[in-house]
């Protein structure tokens, strides 16, 4: 007497046996035997929807509770950031007070960060006003008003390191039409009349007939000095 309709086969490939007590997984949803019904033994691909782990602050040893598909490293930072009751966590929160005004971002910083437009604290990553979508008095800025306000910054900045006088037209074309007259250095009437030595040994020779006529004086003076005088 057979049962067709009794029991139902493994879906494992490489058992495939008629069992009449079948087992359905409850993460993939397969039918199997007894000996293949755990998750590593027919290796299921959704074993991962089932464990479920709970991870421990390893400051006050408090289990948190962690959403399916959530970091378990961001949700135990952010129970240390704000609910951590240890005395390292409570530290370091009177320290990083300064909270980001971005949305979405909750980075805290020891020091605060104003934007000069919209005079709201930000973090670093989000200080520049590109970067947090500011808004002056309500009104968003586009690209091309926070490219002006950088250049009028810059101008401003520029102008008040290195003034420079600003002349107007007139008094140039006046200068220009009436140039000053050139400055005099007066001068002694000695110094003008005096002629260097060397000019009037050189006059009317050049320079190797002034040399040879040196040489020729030198020796005259040195022979009359050699000369013994007759009595």
């Amino acid at each position: 007497m057979e049962f067709p309709d009794l029991g139902e086969h493994c879906s494992e490939k490489t058992c495939k046996r008629l069992d009449f007590l079948p087992m359905r997984c409850d993460a993939c949803q397969e039918i199997f035997c007894k000996d293949h019904i755990t998750y590593a033994n027919h290796k299921c691909t959704s074993a991962y929807k089932k464990d479920v782990q709970v991870p421990v602050c390893p400051l006050c040893n408090t289990p948190i509770p962690v959403k399916r598909g959530e970091m378990p490293d961001i949700t135990v930072g952010e129970h240390i950031d704000r609910d951590c009751k240890s005395d390292p966590a409570q530290r370091k929160r009177k320290i990083f007070t300064n909270k980001c005004s971005k949305g979405g971002c909750k980075q805290k910083e020891m020091i605060r960060v104003t934007c000069d437009q919209c005079h709201l604290n930000y973090c670093l990553k989000h200080r520049h006003p590109l970067d947090h979508d500011c808004k002056k008095d309500g009104k968003p800025l586009s690209k091309s008003g926070h490219a002006a306000v950088t250049r009028a910054q810059g101008a401003s900045s520029s102008a008040s390191g290195n003034p420079r006088p600003v002349s107007n037209g007139v008094s140039t074309n006046i200068r220009a039409q009436n140039p000053a007259p050139p400055l005099r250095i007066p001068t002694s009437v000695s110094a003008q009349n005096v002629i260097p030595p060397s000019a009037s040994f050189q006059a009317g020779l050049s320079e190797e007939q002034a040399l040879q006529r040196a040489l020729e004086l030198s020796l005259a003076d040195s022979r009359q000095a050699v000369q013994p005088t007759l009595r």
